[in-house]
């Protein structure tokens, strides 16, 4: 394996699911080391969902691939001192559960800095440690709601829809997190000093709504439910159903894609101000497009370059020769039996990924050992 950016480092991993699982493949790809500690009896839940691949899901596939697993007893004395090699080791710990969790297992925060003061200890929940609501269950859909940006477009009343992509998860917890630790990873390396990372799914979400909290501090009107100009309020930013029941996402905001797009679609040109009859506009270019096939505008749109695509299902969209020519989906997944599938392709630049000749799959429960426990790399690293 070729040298990453994280190459040397050490993460001990006590997530499950998405949200730390999925940083820590980031960290994974760039080369560092990540022990996952599992529950002996049923490992990461990630493992038992469908569709399977192999022994385990193919989502725990997915997200876990290049790592290595250890199945712990944290409740027992035994299993927690099996840990204490790999804790003294360690450069990051990730963890997901509830607050006050991992203290009581004696794996806390304070625990495990007073056996290694450099760690950085990465904490992801929902709504963080220390609020009333700390310990209070929930999941993406619950975030999204209690931060207003559910609120923002989620369909007509009458029939509401549920986003298509699990945002808190991954944009309010996973990429959050690893910021966080990266940051303090290059501060340890100016002070020597660990970090204690209290990421909240929650109001990670809050950068999402920027647009929405300018309009109602400083616009004194606040955005409703797909009524703003980037939630499909205008006709410049929106979908269009086609002749053969395909869609049309349409983004020309400014005004000389605005102006590439009505020619595209021969729209008259006492309509082209959107300004004087917005709902005149509106309701014409609907019909200009549903009049015509998605073949026909994928097609005219080409041409025109006009910030206007036709919406490909997701099978369409691992087939598009532009991934293929990016090499998106090159990296595979290989498994003991010689079955192999595409790896969920992550945003690390060449140069800072760990190139394998063969990826890794992901490890079987509990396939790095049990107790005595320790990383397979030992020298020091300086981040």
């Amino acid at each position: 394996m070729m040298d990453g950016a994280l190459s040397g480092i050490k993460v001990l991993d006590f997530s499950t699911l998405l949200p730390g699982p999925l940083a820590t493949l980031f960290l994974a790809d760039a080369g560092a080391e990540v022990v996952k500690v599992e529950n002996p009896a049923r490992g990461d839940e990630m493992r038992h969902y469908s569709p399977r691949f192999g022994e385990d899901s193919g989502n725990f596939h997915l997200l876990n691939r290049g790592k290595k697993s250890v199945a712990v007893d944290l409740k027992s004395p035994e299993g927690k001192e099996s840990l204490t090699a790999l804790l003294k080791q360690a450069d990051i710990l990730v963890e997901q559960f509830r607050p006050g969790v991992m203290a009581r297992l004696g794996l806390g925060y304070d625990d495990v800095r007073a056996i290694n003061p450099a760690i950085i200890y990465c904490s992801i929940t929902g709504y963080g440690q220390t609020s009333d609501m700390r310990r209070a269950a929930g999941h993406d859909l619950n975030y999204q709601a209690m931060t207003g940006l559910l609120a923002l477009s989620h369909g007509p009343q009458s029939a509401p829809v549920v986003p298509p992509a699990l945002i808190a998860d991954v944009a309010g917890g996973t990429y959050p997190a690893l910021v966080n630790i990266l940051m303090a990873l290059y501060r340890r390396a100016r002070t020597g000093e660990g970090a204690y990372l209290d990421i909240a799914m929650a109001e990670s979400l809050f950068p999402f709504t920027y647009w929405a909290m300018a309009d109602g501090k400083f616009g004194g009107a606040w955005p409703g439910n797909g009524d703003a100009l980037v939630t499909g309020g205008t006709c410049r930013y929106r979908l269009y159903p086609t002749a053969d029941d395909r869609l049309v996402a349409a983004a020309p905001i400014e005004q000389a894609f605005w102006e590439r797009f009505c020619e595209a679609i021969r729209l008259e040109p006492a309509l082209r101000d959107d300004t004087v009859n917005p709902d005149a506009t509106l309701a014409r270019v609907s019909a200009l497009v549903a009049g015509q096939t998605a073949d026909h505008w994928k097609a005219v749109f080409s041409e025109a370059d006009c910030c206007c695509t036709v919406v490909a299902t997701l099978e369409e969209a691992l087939e598009n020769p532009h991934f293929a020519e990016r090499a998106v989906f090159s990296r595979k997944i290989a498994l003991p039996d010689g079955k192999s599938e595409s790896a969920l392709p992550l945003p690390l630049a060449t140069g800072l990924r760990a190139t394998p000749s063969d990826m890794p799959h992901a490890p079987r429960l509990g396939e790095s050992g049990s107790a005595p426990l320790s990383f397979a790399k030992t020298e020091g690293h300086e981040a």
